[in-house]
């Protein structure tokens, strides 16, 4: 299942993006706010692994820069509860490619694709207040602020963060994204 979004492209995850991925993961950043478990080559393999294997719960992608096939990010749908309607999104991006609108394109991607093809209505973003891009790929992503949770989540650092709730309704009006070269 690959999805176009503007400039990138979500597709399937490969084994082969096994040091791509590890490179990613260890950018500090991204172990702060995401995969803070992932210090070697084998843990790299195992949270891939997880992301190929799409099931009833989570939807994951690998997005790359269409024209050039490098990897600048991934993108999650996940916690999928077809009962209560709604899931969850997490992405990140590689240092190299923030700045350039690629999360919030691929947020979106993401969501209408949820939208259309599960049965969510709702899909909630959360990150740690300290994480302000993320607040802007909220924003720019389609996303509504919701609320201010405390200490909801224990991050890469090992300490628990306040978070900010975002969600996206399906019938929200549809954001226009510009990515940035």
């Amino acid at each position: 299942m690959e999805l176009s979004a503007g400039p990138f492209r979500l597709r399937p995850w490969r084994a082969g993006d096994v040091d791509a991925a590890l490179a990613a993961l260890l950018d500090p950043d991204t172990q702060l706010w995401n995969a803070g478990w992932v210090r070697s080559r084998e843990d790299a393999a195992f949270w891939l692994e997880r992301r190929q294997e799409w099931g009833g719960d989570h939807a994951s992608w690998a997005v790359e820069d269409a024209a050039t096939g490098d990897l600048v990010g991934s993108v999650s749908v996940h916690s999928i509860d077809p009962k209560a309607n709604d899931a969850e999104i997490g992405y990140w991006t590689v240092p190299a490619a923030r700045g350039r609108g690629v999360a919030a394109l691929a947020v979106d991607a993401a969501c209408r694709w949820a939208f259309g093809t599960l049965p969510v209505d709702r899909i909630e973003l959360c990150h740690a207040v300290e994480n302000v891009a993320s607040g802007r790929v909220a924003e720019k992503a389609g996303f509504t602020y919701e609320g201010h949770l405390r200490r909801s989540y224990r991050y890469g650092d090992g300490r628990k963060h306040d978070e900010l709730l975002w969600a996206r309704l399906a019938d929200d009006p549809a954001p226009e994204i510009s990515s940035r070269s």
